[in-house]
């Protein structure tokens, strides 16, 4: 199962206020899990960058105005996202404003449900607690030391990590068994620590098989029990 984690950076809260995009960034997922395939692309935005954007993502304008616009990557965009489920954290923030710039150039929007948006899981797991990126990493002990800024490529793969948690954890990969691990190429897992010892126990213990054949006064008792009865099944 392929998924797409994406996140974004704008240079404000709203595209209605004439906000724009500045940064993509996206992970391949297969089975939830990174597959190392990405999609990452600054953008130029044609306008200032606000000074409250710039000191959560730190791309200043004269810095953006060196790569392309939002056009000129829409398709390579598309062909990575392709039509796989998307997982966002915050998804209605960062769809809106995807959806506004892929209206601008008469590209297909990305449709209402497509997403899966990780700040709901969290929120449903976590009734009550923060649910922010920065709280959900620290929740699961995931480093956030190379975090300085907020960048679309960074957040998205804390993010992968973050939706592996919320959907189970890498314990649900166990579940895939030692010969799909195997058959890709993987060598299988050492077993833990005193499974060799109790599968001796359990093999030097194991009771041979009881015979269920009847005995000689077992067939005897049944036919004296048989005559008992009126019109019995095994006289039939």
């Amino acid at each position: 199962m392929r998924e797409v984690v994406l996140d974004t950076e704008t240079t404000g809260l709203s595209p209605a206020n004439g906000d724009r995009v500045v940064e993509i960034g996206c992970i391949e997922l297969v089975n939830h899990l990174p597959t190392g395939e990405e999609f990452h692309a600054y953008i130029n935005p044609e306008r200032d960058m606000p000074a409250p954007a710039f000191e959560v993502h730190g791309l200043s304008e004269e810095f953006l105005s060196g790569h392309p616009s939002f056009s000129a990557v829409a398709e390579d965009f598309l062909a990575f996202i392709g039509n796989d489920p998307l997982i966002i954290h915050n998804a209605a923030f960062d769809t809106e404003f995807l959806n506004a710039e892929l209206a601008a150039c008469k590209r297909p929007e990305i449709p209402e449900g497509r997403a899966t948006d990780t700040l709901i899981l969290a929120r449903r797991k976590f009734p009550g607690a923060p649910a922010n990126l920065d709280a959900l990493c620290r929740r699961f002990k995931i480093d956030l030391s190379t975090r300085e800024k907020h960048g679309a490529l960074l957040d998205s793969h804390l993010l992968a990590k973050v939706y592996l948690e919320l959907i189970g954890g890498r314990q649900q990969g166990l579940s895939l068994g030692n010969g799909a691990a195997a058959g890709a190429g993987g060598k299988e897992p050492a077993p833990f620590a005193g499974d060799e010892k109790e599968a001796g126990a359990a093999s030097s213990s194991a009771r041979p098989p009881r015979p269920h054949a009847p005995g000689a006064e077992e067939l005897v008792a049944h036919r004296e029990m048989v005559a008992l009865l009126e019109n019995p099944l095994w006289d039939r």
